[in-house]
């Protein structure tokens, strides 16, 4: 087989409808724009998101509250989620992406004190709430804030 021997499999290409080429293409003369009106002109039509004048659906909708772009957004994880590592393990962020526990670390992993640890463990963490530092600790790990 040589290559002006290849040719798509049978389906895959469709013709480009060629409008505006005379009568008897059958999508001459307007070309399936109709007659007249905004729609119909060379660069015609209304914006995005216009309703013909109507207030547009996002003035109508009720805004509540305000979006902090300086705010810091962390991925959470429970001390009890904690309890998959084998003993002495170093938690990290990657070891946290790598099982699964944290899918995007955002502004940072924080370390929450729900539920309870029975191994030794480091956890490296951006945060840690004083639950979840107290929790690790007794349970003769360490807290390490990164």
């Amino acid at each position: 087989m040589k290559l002006h021997e290849l040719s798509p499999a049978p389906g895959a290409t469709k013709e480009t409808k060629r409008i505006g080429r005379g009568h008897g293409s059958g999508q001459g003369k307007t070309a399936g724009k109709g007659h007249k009106g905004q729609k119909a002109r060379s660069g015609g039509g209304v914006r995005p998101g216009f309703e013909g004048g109507q207030t547009a659906l996002a003035r109508r909708i009720p805004k509540r509250g305000f979006n902090n772009i300086f705010g810091t957004e962390y991925a959470v994880v429970n001390v009890s989620d904690l309890e998959r590592f084998t003993d002495g393990t170093v938690v990290d962020t990657e070891l946290l992406k790598a099982s699964g526990l944290v899918k995007k670390e955002l502004d940072g992993v924080k370390i929450l004190g729900n539920g309870e640890l029975t191994k030794n463990l480091t956890v490296k963490a951006a945060k840690f709430s004083a639950a979840a530092k107290e929790k690790i600790e007794k349970a003769g790990g360490k807290a390490e804030v990164m």
